[in-house]
């Protein structure tokens, strides 16, 4: 499939992973959920893909993104943003007014390089970043330790055992006119 959408979830919920600076990481996890020096005025992009957000944040190493979280939401919320979610190659105007903006990128490999098929990446805009934030997130972990580790495999060669440490993910069936409407795969 060219454009599934990948993810761990269950019947209640998903979990999307973000990279963050340690000082918003650090005063989220003491608090249990996002506040500040989270931003609530700025989009905020959430990815189901972990290989694709360790691609993005070179393992964590990135300024900025130097600490992982995974992040679990409720399927309700994942949903309620796919809803409401314009694709970031659609019209300009329709781009500029949607409150969750979808883009499509190249899978990655455990080693980083593009696969043949395609990972969403989901954008929470500033009318909806409360929500996200206060209705949809039910649970906040630290991978950033898993995240090290797993570099370190594969920096020594070790790739099998890097990818037994991996999150799971498999295919996440979104409603039929969401699929549709955003270019999801089967």
């Amino acid at each position: 499939m060219l454009r599934q959408i990948r993810a761990d979830h269950d019947a209640r919920t998903l979990t999307v992973y973000q990279a963050y600076a340690p000082a918003v990481a650090d005063a989220a996890l003491r608090a249990g959920r996002f506040v500040p020096p989270f931003s609530f005025r700025r989009m905020t992009w959430i990815k189901p893909s972990f290989r694709w957000l360790m691609h993005r944040s070179n393992w964590a190493r990135k300024p900025g993104q130097q600490r992982i979280l995974a992040v679990r939401i409720t399927r309700s919320g994942w949903e309620e943003a796919l809803s409401r979610a314009v694709l970031t190659t659609s019209d300009p105007s329709a781009v500029a007014d949607a409150a969750v903006h979808v883009q499509w990128d190249p899978e990655r490999s455990l080693r980083g390089a593009p696969l043949n098929h395609y990972s969403i990446q989901v954008g929470i805009g500033r009318d909806l970043i409360r929500t996200y934030a206060d209705e949809w997130v039910v649970g906040l972990t630290d991978l950033t330790d898993r995240v090290r580790t797993i570099a370190s495999l594969l920096q020594s060669g070790r790739a099998a055992q890097a990818q037994r440490l991996l999150p799971p993910e498999r295919p996440y069936e979104a409603p039929r006119a969401i699929a549709d409407r955003l270019g999801i795969d089967g």
